[in-house]
């Protein structure tokens, strides 16, 4: 049985441990506050705006634009992997971290060649340990970024995809549903299709005029529409992590209320053998000196 002092440090530890995660449950709770006003607000424009190209790409063919270009044996695969630049949120990156080295070996069985493009830390580390060509990686950028970081990569990629360099590209990201529950999401992004913005809208179908003409259209919203894409799932993951590090501190901390009530026990049980063990040995010597 251990010694008393050591089940002492043993609750103190817990007790430490408790006080930084609750903090940082606190400091998740409200982040993540902010990130989940972002995606919602920037949701409503992104809806509208795929409802609008739905229709423009269905009034063109895939000659229009070299995004619509749909190539017939793909040889080349892009991944674009969103993580989190900590850790500390549950099984978070790891989940998302799986799903793209699902797609690459898919990609590479079929004798594709994969290339990825990492954001946040824990993404990138774990492709440069995986064996997977890393093209570029944007690391400590989730913490406060704006479309410009998506203007970025969706400029790289767009530049791959014209270049020959790719042949098809997929995003990787979390999907915030709610606090509780945050969804891996695999999502082709180029070539565009037309069923692919009606898919990402979601919206019902409505009829536009558009001036001046779709050609001239597509060659100005098509890249902007790689663009809303990316930072869809920026903002995306970015309040998924922070759903995800705040449901995990939460666990931890009742872990520790548990741990505390456990330690505790053991501390009045170990403490009364101790009491037993010398009121035996008084008894003895009492009973030795008659």
């Amino acid at each position: 049985m251990p010694s008393l002092k050591d089940v002492k440090n043993k609750i103190f530890g817990v007790r430490k441990t408790k006080q930084i995660t609750k903090a940082m449950n606190m400091v998740a709770s409200a982040k993540l506050r902010g990130a989940q006003a972002r995606i919602e607000r920037f949701r409503s424009y992104a809806d509208k705006f795929h409802a609008m190209l739905r229709d423009l790409a269905a009034k063109a063919d895939n000659a229009a634009h070299p995004l619509l270009d749909v190539r017939p044996e793909p040889k080349a695969t892009l991944i674009v992997l969103a993580t989190s630049d900590r850790g500390l949120c549950g099984g978070f990156n790891a989940s998302l971290i799986a799903r793209g080295l699902d797609v690459a070996r898919e990609a590479k069985a079929k004798g594709k060649k994969v290339s990825f493009i990492c954001v946040g830390k824990k993404g990138r580390d774990a492709i440069r340990k995986s064996g997977f060509p890393l093209q570029t990686s944007y690391v400590d950028v989730l913490g406060d970024f704006d479309f410009a970081l998506a203007a970025a990569i969706g400029k790289e990629v767009i530049s791959e995809y014209t270049n020959g360099n790719a042949d098809e590209v997929v995003l990787v990201y979390g999907r915030f549903e709610t606090v509780a529950r945050q969804e891996t999401t695999v999502l082709p992004l180029l070539p565009v299709r037309s069923e692919q913005a009606d898919a990402a809208g979601g919206a019902a179908f409505a009829e536009y005029v558009y001036e001046p003409d779709v050609v001239t259209l597509l060659g100005v919203l098509l890249p902007r529409f790689v663009n809303v894409q990316i930072h869809r799932s920026l903002l995306d993951t970015a309040a998924s992590e922070n759903a995800a590090r705040m449901m995990a501190m939460d666990n931890a901390t009742r872990n520790c209320d548990e741990m505390t009530q456990s330690l505790t026990l053991l501390y009045n049980k170990t403490r009364q053998a101790s009491i037993t063990s010398e009121l035996i040995d008084i008894v003895g010597g009492a009973e030795a000196l008659q």
